[in-house]
């Protein structure tokens, strides 16, 4: 048993879908920690249940992480050690947790990741799109006109492109971007990891075809060609 440095906010990468994508440092760090603050504890306690792992949780989701950021930040200096962990894959990315990660570093309280899955890198690493460089966008604006304003900006990258979308926006954001940026290469990595794990690789207006015909669900990950 490896004694953790009390005091230490932990930045615990979980699985994005299949629960054996967790590596063992992570599993050791969620037993010995005094707290787990999660996004959705329901999500947690399930991979917890799994592991039995039985260290207390809290929640602490985009509306309550500005006071709940303040109580964590109490325990820290208590000498309590909590782990931050998101729904799934690496936390502050495109989730809850920058006030809390902000007031550390202003506190000068110990901070250590533990890195893990990640939605970005799996869907980049199976795009079979050029990786040298690339850009993480996460999710555009839900409204249509800031969202095409967006991909303007984003239509003369030279870098292949990553983002996030939800299933009831998807349709709208392929047709938004066949309207402003053409027709490019794309790959939609679905439920990565997951049990209908699916990847799409084409150009966008097949994209859209497959979607209009096939009702979205699920988590995407969205990569486009430059």
């Amino acid at each position: 048993m490896h004694n953790i440095v009390t005091g230490t906010l932990y930045l615990v990468s979980t699985p994005i879908g299949n629960l054996e994508d967790i590596t063992l440092r992570a599993l050791r760090i969620l037993k010995e920690v005094d707290l787990i603050a999660a996004e959705d504890t329901r999500q947690t306690r399930r991979l917890l249940t799994h592991y039995e792992i039985k260290t207390p949780l809290t929640s602490y989701f985009e509306g309550n992480q500005q006071t709940k950021s303040e109580k964590l930040i109490a325990r820290l200096k208590a000498g309590e050690s909590v782990a931050l962990v998101s729904d799934a894959g690496t936390p502050i990315i495109s989730d809850p947790g920058y006030p809390l990660l902000q007031e550390c570093i202003a506190e000068a309280l110990p901070i250590v990741p533990i890195p893990g899955p990640s939605a970005i890198l799996a869907a980049a690493a199976v795009s079979g799109l050029p990786l040298h460089n690339f850009t993480f966008e996460g999710f555009l604006s839900p409204k249509s006109g800031k969202r095409k304003r967006q991909l303007t900006q984003l239509a003369d990258e030279k870098r292949t492109l990553i983002l996030f979308e939800s299933p009831h926006r998807l349709r709208r954001f392929l047709e938004d971007a066949l309207d402003v940026m053409g027709e490019r290469n794309i790959v939609i990595a679905r439920e990565l990891t997951k049990r209908f794990e699916e990847i799409f690789r084409g150009n966008i207006s097949q994209a859209l075809e497959k979607f209009q015909s096939t009702e979205p669900r699920g988590e995407f990950t969205i990569v486009i060609g430059a």
